[in-house]
């Protein structure tokens, strides 16, 4: 459905360390990097970052969150402790959640700027 998604992130430098580390056990990485802006993906980028004075504020209640799809638990559980390394929130730590399916793996980290964003591994049934 989407071709590309864009966020406006505070400090670009920051934001780009977070999501190269965080994003790299998925098989996604920065694949565009110029003045301000971020690209990333596997082939081409699908989540955009850019510097803005004004990204949206912070409101967890909102229901706003991302979900990247990751290759095997392993990397789901590395999506979330490259995150916490790297100055991200702890949002739920990675596990089946019974709540969704029980097919459904994924961990939940809040990035620098306060966006939710989660792996998700689908287990074998």
């Amino acid at each position: 459905m989407f071709q590309h998604i864009s966020i406006g992130v505070k400090d670009i430098e920051r934001s780009r360390e977070f999501y190269d580390k965080a994003l790299s056990p998925l098989g996604y990485e920065r694949l565009v990097s110029v003045t301000g802006r971020a690209g990333y993906g596997a082939e081409s980028p699908k989540m955009w970052l850019f510097e803005t004075p004004s990204p949206v504020p912070r409101d967890p209640k909102s229901g706003l969150h991302f979900c990247f799809d990751a290759p095997s638990k392993q990397a789901v559980d590395a999506f979330h402790a490259a995150g916490i390394a790297t100055g991200g929130e702890d949002n739920g730590p990675p596990g089946v959640r019974p709540e969704y399916a029980t097919f459904y793996y994924a961990a939940f980290l809040i990035d620098p700027d306060g966006y939710r964003i989660e792996a998700f591994f689908h287990l074998p049934e």
